[in-house]
């Protein structure tokens, strides 16, 4: 019996070519602004884990207000209706829980 060859798999559009320093000067634009939120944050969290453990928080530093969601597609489009679709960074997303990671980290 033979086996059947496969095509094999290729993604249908190229990968973005977005230079190396665009993508650095990118990080480095989230890791300030994310500097900037943690503090509120911090000064946040207590408050607000009791009632809402777990929850989606967005925090913009200029001005301190926040808008929470339960759900990371909540958070996201409350954000595109209050703030609308820019690529300016403004917001940093934390998660109301121990640690304030929305993702899970591995050790």
């Amino acid at each position: 019996m033979t086996q059947t060859s496969h095509p094999r798999r290729t993604r249908i559009l190229p990968p973005s070519p977005i230079p190396a320093a665009e993508k650095n000067h990118r990080q480095q634009q989230r890791d300030a602004l994310a500097a900037r939120c943690r503090p509120i944050f911090e000064r946040l969290c207590p408050q607000l884990i009791e009632a809402h453990y777990n929850w989606h928080i967005a925090i913009d530093p200029d001005t301190e207000q926040y808008l929470l969601d339960p759900t990371l597609l909540g958070i996201t489009q409350k954000i595109r209706e209050v703030y609308g679709n820019t690529n300016e960074l403004k917001l940093t997303i934390f998660r109301l829980n121990d640690t304030g990671n929305c993702g899970r980290l591995w050790v």
